[in-house]
């Protein structure tokens, strides 16, 4: 006989787990599947142990920085070991987190891969296919994710060629490294590898690095990796990757001309593809296009009953997403009646140095949407704590509708901007105009008044610049 419960959630991730929660909040009898380690690949293989690593190589920047602090030190160094052994113990701290929470909230976790099995059941299996369970439940959350996309020719081999997986557990530090693909995950092990003192090369397909953001936020970008010594070639396509017996090198056409780049290691970072395999969806109704699942404005698949959230449904491809996600079909299910996820209110962030940090339209996508558009802006030399704290390049922009002061979209770059930038998400969100940001009283001295002067200068009251 089938275990029963209200609600089956398949997968442990960022989406996976918060919906279980929620719904254990709301009194439901809820069971989990998750066939590796709970909070899925955002906690265990990305989100979290990059942004440990991301702090380990500010902190080699900054100890190579010091002069201008009025600081020296001799014989600075870093043993590579310890820091990969971190960024690993914090995903395991993380980890463990999550177990702890599943059951403070009493939900039924199920160690396992799980399959639809016929309407309202799910096949629990383990690794070596041995059945571990038969679940029953009027509600099927899928929120098995997504992995790396590879690319013929350039599969990762555990060696010299790495996929994010690899590259969070490297079996050395390259001196010489390439990064392919100049999205937020390329960006920042781009960005990790060079402060730690690799040479790096960033080849990117598309006209400039991180094509998705603002194309002034791109530009100011590229311009400082390259000041800080990394190459940066866009408008790039890859002819061919080879091994080398302890290294790689890369065939790489740029403007018709083709060069050939040596390194000791490749990162392959092309975009992800979602785990729609062995979820048993033949014979339903789930339609999957180019590897994701289609789903409503409430995660509600074409199968009754069956939901799906997070990276398996497509772009943008955030934890935070598929969280929200996960709590407001729990809520659609519970009889709540919650607002759909208003997806140009996500935003997005990038850690790599300098941060980046984006909700809304940018500039080019509001006036391609007919919007007749006043645009802010103001560098972070202009701001007083940026200058103190040593990081002042950068700057804000914001873009506003010239005729209703609505706020369509907002775009950072420079220091913390990936902490500021719910302040604009939260005005999205309660559609505010101009006038009520322009009437917030920012505190002084903070990185964040920079935000205000943006919004000014859009109409012509900046302050401070």
């Amino acid at each position: 006989m089938a275990e029963q419960f209200d609600l089956v959630v398949v997968g442990g991730g960022p989406g996976g787990y918060v919906a279980a929660i929620r719904a254990a909040q709301l009194k439901m009898k809820v069971a989990l599947v998750e066939r590796e380690h709970l909070g899925g690949i955002c906690l265990n293989w990305g989100c979290i142990p990059t942004k440990a690593l991301l702090r380990a190589s500010e902190i080699n920047h900054l100890l190579h920085s010091l002069d201008q602090y009025g600081f020296a030190a001799d014989n600075v160094r870093y043993d590579f070991a310890k820091v990969v052994k971190r960024s690993r113990q914090v995903a395991g701290q993380l980890s463990a987190g999550v177990k702890g929470l599943l059951k403070k909230h009493k939900v039924t976790v199920f160690d396992g891969s799980g399959k639809l099995a016929g309407p309202g059941k799910l096949a629990v299996t383990a690794k070596d296919g041995k059945p571990v369970a038969e679940l029953a439940a009027k509600h099927i959350i899928l929120a098995t994710g997504a992995r790396a996309r590879v690319i013929p020719g350039i599969e990762p081999d555990g060696k010299l060629i790495w996929s994010y997986r690899e590259a969070l557990q490297p079996d050395i530090m390259p001196k010489k490294l390439i990064v392919i693909g100049s999205g937020a995950i390329g960006s920042e092990f781009a960005s990790f590898f060079l402060n730690m003192g690799a040479e790096v090369t960033l080849i990117e397909a598309m006209d400039r690095v991180l094509p998705v953001e603002d194309a002034e936020v791109s530009a100011f970008v590229r311009k400082a990796f390259e000041k800080q010594k990394m190459k940066v070639l866009v408008g790039a396509k890859v002819q061919g990757v080879r091994k080398t017996g302890d290294g790689v090198a890369a065939v790489v056409e740029v403007d018709g001309k083709v060069q050939e780049i040596v390194a000791d290691r490749l990162i392959s970072a092309v975009g992800i593809v979602g785990n729609v395999e062995n979820l048993g969806l033949e014979g339903t109704k789930v339609k999957v296009e180019r590897t994701h699942i289609v789903t409503d404005e409430l995660s509600r698949t074409g199968e009754p009953g069956v939901y799906a959230i997070g990276d398996l449904t497509g772009a943008p491809w955030l934890a935070h997403k598929a969280s929200h996600e996960g709590i407001v079909v729990v809520e659609a299910i519970a009889g709540l009646h919650p607002h759909p996820m208003d997806v140009s209110n996500i935003p997005g962030c990038t850690y790599c140095r300098p941060q980046v940090a984006s909700v809304g339209l940018t500039e080019a996508k509001a006036k391609e949407a007919g919007h007749e558009v006043r645009v802010g802006r103001f560098p972070f030399i202009g701001n007083g704590k940026a200058i103190a704290m040593g990081e002042p390049e950068g700057f804000v922009k914001t873009v506003f509708d010239a005729k209703t002061g609505a706020l369509l979209g907002a775009h950072m770059v420079g220091p913390e901007v990936t902490e500021m930038i719910q302040g604009y998400t939260i005005a999205r969100t309660l559609e505010t105009t101009e006038a009520e940001l322009m009437h917030t009283v920012f505190p002084h001295p903070t990185v964040s008044e920079a935000m205000h002067e943006s919004v000014l200068d859009a109409y012509g009251r900046v302050i401070h610049i």
